[in-house]
């Protein structure tokens, strides 16, 4: 018998994923647009019941979700897990807490507030997937207005009112993402926490790395909206366009493939428009050989 404890993070084990056609069949698949529409909708009711009734242990978690929701997806390439846990708060002051950092001087995987007039916020994480391949080359990156707007307002008094309702007098959490118990969230718990707060919104039991997924089924497509580079996608997701098409690409075979047999076709066809144009013109021009009228265009003009 399979343990409870194995089933629970079996989406997290390094196996390729599956095709968007079978996750949709089990009920473990949602589109970007789709996914997109849950998360802004959240976004919105939270700014919402936080503008109505002030600042609560509910309305604090709400804004705190719509915030882990923004990052994970929407207004962003969905960032590593390992990488979202593990933000630090512009308000810690300490050294790094990555466990296996041996970099002078680091601080962290952590999100600056660098102005406050304008507002101007920055990620920046030097713990990745590929920090060894990179050369300790950190990601980093500004973060967009509005995401920065509804950070900015999550780790005010939002977030101190969690910090008071979980922890005890002289506590303090130094993460920007806490569980339900005012800490910072192990790796499955995390997974958890996000699966369930999706089903509550109306998606599906996904997990944050199918999330990336669903990222990239999007911006490798035909019909993909205007959006990021690949090449810098991949680098906020801490890996590269190699890794987007031997890990999350399912469709990258047979959308070649096709798109291969369409670009023939319309070769074909442009081909025998052409052949129908330049047949037109022989015609068109044996016939103005015979015409009068250009007869007497050439008398008038010699």
């Amino acid at each position: 018998m399979v343990p409870l404890w194995l089933l629970q993070v079996a989406d997290q084990l390094p196996w390729r994923h599956k095709d968007p056609a079978s996750l949709l069949a089990a009920g473990k698949w949602i589109s970007a647009p789709e996914l997109v529409h849950i998360i802004d909708t959240a976004w919105k009711h939270a700014e919402q019941d936080l503008q109505q009734e002030g600042v609560t242990v509910q309305t604090s978690r709400q804004l705190h979700d719509a915030a882990l929701a923004s990052m994970t997806f929407s207004h962003l390439p969905p960032i590593r897990l390992s990488c979202m846990k593990g933000l630090v708060a512009p308000s810690y002051q300490g050294p790094c807490l990555h466990p296996d950092c041996n970099l002078t001087g680091c601080e962290g995987n952590r999100l600056y507030i660098i102005t406050t007039s304008p507002l101007l916020m920055r990620i920046q994480l030097p713990h990745h997937k590929n920090a060894c391949k990179w050369g300790q080359a950190s990601i980093e990156f500004d973060l967009p207005a509005e995401l920065a707007e509804l950070l900015y307002t999550y780790l005010g008094e939002p977030r101190r009112a969690l910090l008071d309702h979980h922890l005890l007098i002289g506590q303090s959490c130094p993460y920007v993402f806490m569980d339900m118990h005012g800490r910072g969230f192990a790796s499955a718990v995390l997974t958890l926490y996000w699966q369930k707060w999706l089903l509550l919104q109306g998606g599906v039991s996904m997990n944050t790395s199918m999330c990336r997924q669903v990222f990239v089924d999007e911006r490798v497509s035909n019909s993909a909206a205007a959006g990021p580079s690949n090449q810098g996608a991949a680098m906020v997701m801490g890996h590269s366009e190699q890794q987007w098409r031997n890990w999350y690409d399912m469709q990258f075979h047979p959308r070649l493939a096709q798109n291969a047999v369409n670009s023939m076709q319309r070769t074909s066809e442009d081909s025998h428009a052409a052949d129908q144009v330049r047949c037109t013109c022989c015609c068109s021009g044996a016939q103005l050989e015979h015409s009068p009228t250009l007869q007497a265009r050439h008398l008038v003009r010699f």
